[in-house]
């Protein structure tokens, strides 16, 4: 078999089930601390997603919340008491899933209101700007496109392709951004095939 393992199904359900169990499990925390947060990144892109087409979910490896700064050891004492340990790595803030974790088995934490990079064209949105659904405070739609747009890395071009292809979002939504940004989105209409 060599120095790989053999792929499996039962594998790669199991690796999508640890991220939904990741993501129940800190949401829950955060709830049950009344700590307020959103789901944001790949997660919050594929809840959204799945309102429309659950076909078109794309599996993620890693869990994203949006907190407010001011509320990081109230997080802390909530995710450490569900099992997550806190650590500060390469400048980012991250509950990982168990002592012996990697970083890709965590809750990442982005901070409200803050610039993610400091040359971000618009800072995070703020935590009040959710949707409540039925298992976790979901990021708004046009809160998430905002973030999504100011990212704009490849994935994050991907996940907006995603959303104009099922028609979650399109043209129109040009006019709710500021012009860097209704521009970016503009291109990704203009080019669906990138």
């Amino acid at each position: 078999m060599g120095p790989y393992m053999e792929a499996s199904l039962d594998r790669m359900v199991r690796a999508v089930e640890k991220v939904r169990q990741r993501l129940l499990r800190s949401t829950a925390a955060l709830e049950s601390a009344s700590i307020p947060y959103a789901v944001i990144g790949d997660n919050a892109v594929a809840a959204w997603v799945s309102k429309v087409d659950e076909a078109a979910v794309r599996n993620t490896q890693d869990v994203d919340v949006l907190l407010r700064r001011e509320d990081l050891d109230a997080a802390k004492a909530a995710l450490e008491s569900a099992g997550f340990h806190y650590r500060h790595v390469r400048g980012m803030d991250m509950f990982l899933d168990g002592p012996d974790a990697k970083v890709r088995d965590a809750v990442h934490v982005i901070f409200a209101g803050e610039r993610v990079r400091p040359d971000d064209l618009s800072p995070a949105p703020g935590v009040n700007e959710y949707e409540p659904d039925r298992n976790f405070r979901l990021l708004g739609l046009e809160a998430l496109l905002r973030m999504k747009l100011t990212a704009y890395r490849d994935k994050d071009r991907t996940h907006l392709r995603d959303m104009l292809d099922i028609g979650l979002i399109d043209a129109s939504w040009c006019d709710r951004f500021p012009p860097e940004l209704a521009a970016r989105l503009q291109h990704l209409v203009d080019t669906p095939e990138g």
